[in-house]
C-alpha cells in the first residue's frame, strides 16, 4: 500500500447516506475509509496522512480509497 500525505478540505459526497472525502489542493478526490469521527464533518483545511487501499472497492467510486493513519485540522 502506498502512503501519502495530502492537504485539502473534507466534504460529504455521493447519494443516500453519502461518504466523506478529502478534496486535495491539487483537485484530487479521495474517499475516506472508515474515517475517525472528527473527520465526519465539513472541514475547510486538513492535512491527512494515510494509505491508498487498492484492495477495496466502494459503491461511491468517487476516487481512490484513503485509509487515514493521522490527521491535523488546520486553521484556515
Amino acid at each position: 500500500m502506498m502512503e501519502i500525505t495530502a492537504t485539502g478540505k473534507i466534504e460529504k459526497k455521493g447519494f443516500g447516506f453519502g461518504v466523506w472525502a478529502l478534496v486535495s489542493q491539487e483537485g484530487k478526490t479521495y474517499e475516506l475509509y472508515q474515517p475517525p469521527s472528527e473527520l465526519c464533518q465539513s472541514i475547510a483545511q486538513v492535512k491527512i496522512t494515510g494509505k491508498i487501499r487498492e484492495d477495496i472497492m466502494t459503491a461511491a467510486m468517487i476516487g481512490k480509497v484513503l485509509e487515514v493513519t493521522s490527521f491535523t485540522i488546520q486553521s484556515p
